[in-house]
């Protein structure tokens, strides 16, 4: 019964003396590995491969032909895609807590500490908006009240459901998996410790570096004594209260914008503009609806120090005195909960990247070619360790796209330009492609056509606040000497990761405006506006799309 779960349910696990077993094993014949326990107390052992699983022919004596050290959406999707052709791969992945002694399971950043919880707490939010849009509706929502515990025990109890799935997903597709910290002894060889300080040295063909990066903290005092990060906000054990979220990345906004639709008394410390590298006017809109709707903003604001006036208890959040300079002026104020979300640096320093030379630069990011292949030839990196856009989707791509090319002859190579992403801000903000700013510096002002309308989505026309519908907006950019070729999709409004993602396809193929013009839109819907668009911005003329 103790192995039982090792087995298939046809197999018959027999008491008392056995001269011989005859076990079954779907294991790749690469890995020569048993995951049946029992069979070790026999003195010999024949293993039969199962001729319909891959082969893959060696031409090292390495105990493995791949390395993933990092078991976040990049590194699992290389590791589970390697296997599949069936190389003999391990994976590493050991999660050191933050300074709030936060820690967390297999998969990474984004479905423990990132993409995951904050789509479910931003949905949170848009649950609470939706209460009050229904009583235009119809219905009788009298009691509005947000509970922070129980969502945080909800989201927790899927985080980890999913931790458990991926550690039987690793071991049904025959890779090993260690809960240990790795790093490099050299170009083939790779040194781990457990929690418990064991160590562990074993040899690999390729190395994949997938560690992915963690939240800067601001060298001030009280930094990161008394304030978090995104690392620690999705399962704070008490209610944050009064909240100041330092940073104008997206991951400051989200956090901001469904705190302040569970309730909470939000502030977002800027020190220049809102989301840099993405479309300004689109940036600009998300955060005047951010205002509208309740955040407040400080702008252009640094903090100075952090003090604690009163310390957190079991169920209570602590009282934090922020000393802050606005425009040169000094400043101070009191807050429950400070969260700094003011850029990631990739965990490279922490593998011993000077045992092998590996090239990197200053904050921390690793060159690598066309390829993901590193300064040594047989080290790869993919993901957040990369300068590329730091989306989980890209990662899980780039990494199935390297095992293809190393085990399966494939040529496939990653496009980091046409990559589809989403703000999941109150106002929600997809885009793809080009943002406006870079699509003049590439191509020219004298050769860029912007497309764009404002748009009120079906289901807010009766709504109370019409006003915030005027920050829904649609944009395409496009090439004029290319045949009005589209280089840029931006949308503002509901839904926006479900839309985005369906045209993102048209700009792969490198659709034109005219066949955006071509395209049947869906009535009533917000996308049906992409298929409408007649004001160029240079023209000056009203945006406001008139009702059908």
């Amino acid at each position: 019964n103790e192995y039982k779960s090792y087995l298939s349910p046809e197999c018959c696990i027999v008491a008392g003396n056995v001269d011989m077993l005859i076990v079954t094993l779907f294991a790749r014949p690469s890995s020569r590995r048993v995951y049946c326990p029992i069979v070790a107390s026999f003195k010999a052992l024949s293993v039969v491969p199962d001729p319909d699983l891959p082969t893959l022919e060696r031409t090292h004596n390495y105990a493995f032909d791949m390395a993933v050290i990092g078991g976040g959406s990049g590194g699992l999707a290389c590791a589970k895609e390697a296997a599949k052709f069936g190389a003999k791969v391990v994976v590493y992945d050991f999660v050191q807590p933050s300074p709030q002694n936060t820690t967390w399971g297999l998969g990474g950043t984004c479905l423990n500490v990132g993409c995951i919880p904050k789509k479910l707490m931003h949905c949170a939010s848009i649950y609470g908006e939706i209460i009050e849009e229904a009583k235009r509706y119809g219905w009788n929502t009298t009691d509005k009240h947000h509970d922070w515990n129980t969502l945080v025990e909800s989201v927790q109890t899927h985080i980890k459901s999913q931790n458990w799935k991926l550690k039987v997903d690793l071991r049904e597709k025959s890779v090993q998996y260690y809960n240990e910290y790795a790093s490099l002894v050299d170009a083939h060889t790779i040194k781990s410790v457990n929690k418990r300080g064991q160590e562990r040295t074993v040899t690999a063909d390729k190395i994949v570096l997938a560690m992915g990066g963690r939240p800067n903290y601001p060298d001030i005092p009280g930094a990161d004594k008394y304030a978090i990060t995104s690392d620690d906000i999705f399962s704070l054990e008490y209610s944050p209260g009064k909240t100041l979220c330092v940073g104008a990345s997206y991951i400051s906004l989200e956090c901001a914008g469904f705190l302040t639709g569970l309730g909470y008394d939000v502030t977002v410390m800027v020190r220049s503009i809102l989301l840099r590298g993405f479309d300004q006017d689109c940036s600009d809109a998300i955060g005047k609806y951010m205002e509208a709707t309740g955040t407040k903003f400080i702008r252009p604001a640094t903090v100075v120090k952090i003090e604690c006036l009163k310390e957190r208890t079991e169920n209570t959040a602590p009282e934090l005195k922020v000393y802050y300079k606005e425009n040169g002026e000094e400043k101070s104020d009191i807050f429950n909960t400070v969260m700094f979300a003011i850029g990631r640096k990739p965990l490279t320093e922490k593998i011993n990247p000077g045992a092998v030379g590996l090239k990197h630069e200053e904050n921390g990011k690793i060159p690598v070619n066309e390829r993901e292949q590193t300064n040594v030839e047989n080290i790869y990196a993919i993901g957040d360790l990369i300068k590329a856009p730091e989306l989980t989707p890209l990662a899980i791509q780039t990494g199935r796209l390297l095992a293809r090319r190393l085990y399966d002859n494939s040529t496939l190579l990653t496009d980091y330009v046409n990559v589809p992403t989403t703000v999941f801000t109150p106002l929600e903000y997809g885009s793809v492609g080009m943002s406006e700013e870079t699509a003049v510096a590439t191509y020219g002002e004298d050769d860029i056509e912007v497309w764009h309308a404002r748009h009120t989505p079906t289901e807010h026309v009766v709504s109370e606040t019409p006003d915030l519908d005027s920050h829904n907006y649609v944009k395409l950019i496009c090439v004029i000497s290319q045949n009005n070729k589209v280089v840029g999709f931006h949308y503002l409004g509901p839904n926006a990761g479900e839309i985005t993602g369906g045209f993102a396809i048209g700009l792969i193929m490198g659709a034109t405006k005219s066949d955006f013009d071509r395209l049947v839109g869906i009535h009533p819907t917000s996308s049906e506006t992409f298929t409408t668009l007649k004001i160029t911005k240079r023209s000056g003329e009203s945006i406001d799309v008139e009702s059908c």
